[in-house]
Parts: structure tokens; sequence; C-alpha cells
């Protein structure tokens, strides 16, 4: 059976590590408090390497943006955390014979720095990037070449774990896959169809999944 997973508010905490990397970048830049805010909200949904034009333009700041860029990169690889329960989670799945996969949207340099630097690249047999195969969650052809990374076809079925409930649930719903939704304190949108799974992190999501396959 196969399983995907989301990496960003789902195996990894990655808004404590942009606050956390903002706060010192500004600091580092004597910098207006204003600018941790704005750092924030320029890359709260996903950064590439465009957005450090602008941001250079915004704060004034003369670094040459793909030094903005590799910097950004190197701060927020070297803060992934895995989130609470992700690795014992990961590890029961393996060890009862599931084939595992990251289904992300983002650029391929940092979504997989993040994974080599909090040790998890090694749990997936595949890992599928939106930059990298040009199609972004919830298209169907993300989750297809997520698949086929995995060795497997979409007709085989699964499920996605994430916290988005467009791009995850949605998207994986439209191409058969079963859900679970880590709300990580949230409350599922109102109107919209709920998942198979909602529950409060990966530990409690995996769980789930385990026991309705018994």
């Amino acid at each position: 059976m196969l399983a995907l997973f989301d990496l960003d508010q789902t195996l990894i905490d990655r808004r404590g590590s942009l606050v956390g990397w903002a706060e010192g970048f500004a600091r580092s830049r004597q910098l207006p408090e204003s600018a941790q805010a704005a750092i924030c909200e320029r890359l709260r949904e996903r950064a590439y390497p465009a957005d450090f034009v602008r941001l250079r333009e915004e704060l004034g700041l003369r670094d040459d943006p793909s030094d903005l860029w590799r910097e950004y990169l190197d701060g927020i690889a070297g803060s992934a955390r895995c989130l609470p329960g992700v690795q014992e989670s990961l590890d029961a799945l393996r060890g009862e014979g599931w084939t595992l996969g990251v289904a992300t949207n983002g650029a391929g340099d940092i979504q997989r720095a993040k994974l080599a630097a909090s040790g998890l690249a090694s749990y997936f047999d595949g890992i599928c990037v939106s930059e990298e195969i040009g199609a972004r969650k919830p298209a169907g052809e993300h989750f297809e070449a997520a698949a086929a990374l995995c060795g497997l076809r979409l007709s085989a079925g699964g499920w996605m774990v994430g916290d988005n409930p467009e791009t995850d649930i949605e998207g994986a719903r439209a191409v058969g896959f079963r859900t679970a939704w880590v709300a990580v304190g949230r409350t599922w949108p109102l109107g919209r169809r709920e998942p198979d799974i909602v529950a409060s992190g990966v530990a409690e999501a995996v769980l789930a999944i385990r026991q309705t396959m018994v």
C-alpha cells in the first residue's frame, strides 16, 4: 500500500523555522522590526529564488538575490525539525511493508535539503517536488508522478497525509486516494467535504490509517 506525505507543516515544522530564520536575518542586517513580518509574509506559503529579488527591493538590501536565496536555503535546512511522532510513525509503516512517498509543492533544492537535514529522506521510496516535475498539487499529474516515483500507479490506490485542505486533501481525493488531514490546531473548513481522517498530527493520522487496515 502507498502512503504519500506532504512535507511542510505535515512532516516538518516549516513555520517555526521560517520565523526563527527571519528574526535572525533581520537582526544580522540591522533591519527595522517590520522587516521580520515582511519576510514571513512574503515566504509564508512557499519560497523561490524570485522571492528574494522582491525582498531585496522591499528591504533595501544590496545583496545579490542568489546569495540571499542560498543564505535562506542553508538557514532553513539547518533548522529543519520533524514534528512530533513523525519518525516513529514512518518506522511503523515501513515495518508493515508500506511504500512511502513525499508529495510536496516548492523548489527542489530547499525541499530536498530539508528532508536530508531532518533525517527523513531515507524513509521514502520516492520524493516528488512540484518544481522538478512541472506540476503542483492539487493537479492530478503531481500525484501521478509521486506514485510513479515510488514505483506504483495511482490505480493501485493509497493514502495522502497533509495539512492543506485543497492541495493535499481535495487533490488526492480527486485521483481516488483516501485522505488524512493533519489539523495542526485548526478546525476543518466549513463547506468542504471532510477527509477520511482528521488528526492532530502525523502520529495520530498514521495510527488511524493503520487501524483501518486491520
